[in-house]
């Protein structure tokens, strides 16, 4: 089977920066123009962030990465945290999750959680483009909701999320983009705001359980086997769990 290798490049993207990475970005560059899954202007805006791996130093690079997508909260790049938070509709989405990784042949370490969005597109460079294509359409909102979070912090990494909104087959909802921007967003350099959006949310139990769902998000895009809203998903593929 042929790798969709954008994703891959995608990925590295958004890993943690390393030497190795910054060494590569020419590289990476090359192959987004080879394979053209992008166009020339997307390619020309994910620029900025690749001339920043290739000139920036590492250690400025590491600090600015981990303000951004470690302290956080809402730039997790943990796709089920922002909608599912600490509630125990997440356990049973990584076990869905991991599972469909498995199935597919991709071994997840015991150390990386299913839902680490460099992980999902590592898992989708190895699918069918038009599958891969399907299934990053089903997180678009979240991605949507980061890149715009990511605009309003000028921040590079914005690119990325903009263009896999882009490639994805099912567009985001604007309703539902809108609930993932009304959520607390609190500076990296607020330390009582990120302790307040870092707080254990109460896990329900029970008939009421889902009452508490962030703006009925969770309702919304339930789907332990069920495509997004909007998705038109194909029988004989695997569904991306969401729920």
């Amino acid at each position: 089977r042929l790798m969709t290798r954008t994703f891959k490049v995608l990925s590295a993207l958004l890993s943690y920066p390393t030497q190795d990475l910054l060494d590569a970005a020419a590289f990476l560059a090359d192959v987004l123009r080879a394979e053209k899954l992008l166009t020339r202007k997307q390619i020309g805006q994910l620029d900025p962030l690749l001339e920043e791996f290739a000139s920036g130093d590492l250690y400025d690079l590491q600090e600015r990465y981990v303000l951004l997508f470690d302290r956080t909260r809402s730039l997790s790049l943990h796709m089920f945290e922002h909608v599912h938070g600490e509630s125990r509709d997440r356990g049973q989405a990584m076990v869905d999750l991991k599972s469909l990784y498995e199935r597919a042949g991709l071994a997840v370490a015991a150390n990386e959680l299913p839902d680490y969005l460099p992980l999902f597109l590592e898992f989708l460079s190895t699918r069918p483009l038009e599958e891969a294509l399907e299934f990053v359409g089903q997180p678009a909102h979240i991605l949507a909701a980061l890149a715009e979070r990511l605009r309003k912090r000028q921040s590079a990494y914005e690119a990325v999320f903009r263009t896999l909104v882009a490639l994805s087959a099912a567009k985001p909802k604007d309703e539902e983009v809108s609930a993932l921007l009304r959520l607390p967003d609190p500076d990296a350099t607020d330390l009582a705001a990120l302790d307040a959006a870092w707080e254990d949310e109460p896990v329900n139990f029970g008939p009421d359980a889902g009452n508490g769902c962030k703006d009925n998000l969770i309702e919304k895009i339930r789907a332990g086997r069920r495509p997004a809203p909007g998705v038109v998903q194909p029988k004989s593929r695997p569904v991306m769990p969401r729920s």
